[in-house]
């Protein structure tokens, strides 16, 4: 039986349970597989130990010596095979991290991936309309979601803010200005844009018909064609961009994912999260966002009289 440490675990494991129920039916029954397929199996693991296992024409089935034999050292085999596998690590739970269009992670991501190799991150594209239905049922652990969004039972730290651009063809008379007051937009054909899930077919519009559209700066560069200009709007709300997770789901992968986006060094001791921010942490991320847009510099800006 020397040979037994070099047998599949499998066929040791149906040799068992045939030995145990002494009965090869029933044994196929339990493992659900087939009782030839069995019998096959047992006779080629008697033919590889050079022994039978089971006194041949016997009824009901009965083992060998070399079979009771056999079924001692088998169990010790499965034993400590089943105590290894139970002692194995187990592989490091991973984080699953929502975004919507518009916002870019490959920053984070890459940051992670050096900082925690062997923690699975997982990014997946969102919706607008669905950043809160996938955070609320589980779908994502934490999300870069556009405010606003339901607080009740979130937890969020905004990130930075975006000034919203109005998007005009090329050769329009708005495309020479730096800037662009709602003032200026009195005779224009506004697109709807209230659906960020929808702003390409929006563009594709203004490209085709003409008119501007306004929407969020990240989202003009997304879906940028060159028949297509933006420019900043000054007079309308800026949006917000913020991580968000589950209240009461604040785990250590989540904690280090915060301190990743923060700008936390890898030495630095981990601090609980908070779901507001302190205005200057606001200010200079605001500063660092990509959300403004740098001045035109085609023609010197032009106001109309008005």
């Amino acid at each position: 039986m020397s040979r037994l440490e070099s047998i599949d675990l499998v066929r040791l494991r149906w040799f068992v349970a045939v030995a145990q129920e002494l009965h090869f039916a029933r044994a196929a029954k339990a493992l659900h597989i087939s009782r030839q397929k069995l019998s096959h199996t047992v006779i080629d693991l008697e033919n590889e130990l050079g022994t039978k296992l089971f006194v041949p024409g016997a009824q009901p089935t009965q083992l060998t010596d070399d079979g009771r034999a056999l079924l001692e050292q088998a169990r010790e085999v499965i034993s400590r095979a089943d105590s290894a596998a139970g002692e194995q690590p187990e592989a490091p739970a991973g984080l699953r991290v929502g975004f919507v269009p518009g916002v870019t992670v490959s920053k984070w991501t890459r940051i992670w991936g050096e900082r925690f190799p062997q923690t699975p991150l997982e990014v997946i594209a969102l919706a607008q309309a669905g950043q809160e239905v996938a955070l609320r049922e589980g779908a994502v652990d934490m999300c870069f979601v556009r405010l606003p969004i339901d607080r009740a039972g979130m937890s969020a730290i905004p990130l930075y803010r975006e000034v919203p651009v109005v998007v005009v063809q090329k050769e329009h008379p708005l495309s020479v200005f730096d800037e662009v007051r709602l003032a200026d937009l009195a005779d224009e054909r506004l697109q709807d844009t209230s659906d960020l899930d929808a702003v390409a077919g929006a563009l594709e519009l203004v490209a085709a018909a003409g008119g501007a559209a306004i929407v969020p700066h990240s989202l003009a560069r997304l879906h940028h064609r060159r028949d297509l200009v933006y420019r900043p709007l000054l007079d309308v709300p800026d949006t917000e961009v913020a991580l968000a997770w589950p209240v009461g789901h604040t785990s250590d992968l989540v904690e280090d994912f915060i301190g990743v986006v923060r700008g936390r060094s890898e030495r630095s001791s981990r601090a609980p999260a908070r779901a507001e921010d302190d205005e200057p942490r606001k200010k200079t991320a605001a500063k660092k966002a990509s959300g403004r847009p740098a001045p035109a510099k085609k023609k010197p800006a032009r106001r109309r009289g008005r």
